[in-house]
C-alpha cells in the first residue's frame, strides 16, 4: 500500500510517514503540490494525504486535474478547518475523506483502511468477471454467454454470485441455504441447492460449478 503524503510542515510530514510505515504502510513524503506530480510520474499511489494550506497550486486544481485525467487514487485531505460548508466543499470536490488538525494519528489510520475498504467494495461492484465464456455483470446484475443474455431468476443470479464472492473455496448444502435462501431449517432436507445448481450448469455449461463429493460445491 503505497502513500504519498503532500505536507510543508516538514516535521508532522516526516512523524507521520513514520507512523504510517510502522503501521505497514510505505509513505513517502513531498512538501508542495509541484514535487507530488514528479513523485506520481514515477510510482503508483494508492492514496495521497493532502494538506489543504500548500503554497503555489490550488490543491482543488491539483485534484481536479488528476480525476479529469483518468485517475483515481484515494484522497484525505488534512485540514485546519471544520466548517460544515468546507467539508461539503471538499467531498463533493474530489476528496473520499477528510480530517481535521490536529488529529489522532490512529484515527487518520483508520479513515485510510475505511477508505480503501470502500473503494475495494465499488471496485468490485462496477467490474464485470469474465470466467471462461461467462461473463458476469455486478451493476446490471446480468450474466452473459458468448454475448448472449441468459435469462435467470434472481434467486440463480443470487446463487452465482455468492460463487462468484466465494470462488476457488468450497461451499457445502448447509452455507448455501443459509447465505442465499436464508432459511436452512426448512430447507434443510430438499434438494433445493442440487436442483439450482443444475439450473446453472444447463444455462452456462456442466461444469461451470464442480461437485466435491462429500464436502459440496465450488467455482474454481
Amino acid at each position: 500500500m503505497n502513500i504519498l503524503i503532500v505536507e510543508d510542515n516538514e516535521i508532522l510530514a516526516k512523524n507521520l510517514s513514520r507512523y504510517l510505515e510502522m503501521k505497514g504502510f510505505s509513505a513517502d513524503k513531498v512538501i508542495s503540490v509541484e514535487l507530488a506530480k514528479e513523485k506520481m510520474l514515477l510510482k503508483d499511489y494508492d492514496m495521497l494525504i493532502l494538506d489543504i494550506n500548500l503554497p503555489w497550486e490550488s490543491w482543488l486544481d491539483f485534484c481536479g486535474n488528476l480525476r479529469l485525467k483518468g485517475n483515481n487514487v484515494s484522497i484525505i485531505m488534512l485540514t485546519s478547518s471544520n466548517t460544515s460548508d468546507d467539508i461539503i466543499k471538499w467531498l463533493e470536490k474530489w476528496a473520499d475523506d477528510y480530517v481535521a488538525k490536529p488529529f489522532d494519528y490512529d484515527e487518520l489510520v483508520a479513515r485510510i483502511n475505511a477508505v480503501l475498504r470502500r473503494k475495494q467494495v465499488v471496485e468490485k461492484e462496477d467490474k464485470n468477471l469474465l470466467i471462461w465464456d461467462v461473463e458476469v455483470d455486478f451493476a446490471k446484475q446480468e450474466v452473459r454467454k458468448d454475448w448472449e443474455l441468459i435469462n435467470m431468476s434472481s434467486l440463480e443470479y443470487n446463487l452465482l454470485d455468492y460463487f462468484v464472492k466465494k470462488r476457488g473455496e468450497v461451499i457445502d448444502r448447509v452455507e448455501l441455504l443459509e447465505e442465499v435462501w436464508g432459511e436452512f431449517d426448512r430447507l434443510m432436507f430438499s434438494r433445493t441447492v442440487d436442483v439450482h445448481i443444475w439450473y446453472l450448469r444447463k444455462k452456462l455449461w456442466k461444469d461451470f460449478i464442480k461437485t466435491k463429493k462429500g464436502a459440496g460445491y465450488i467455482l474454481e
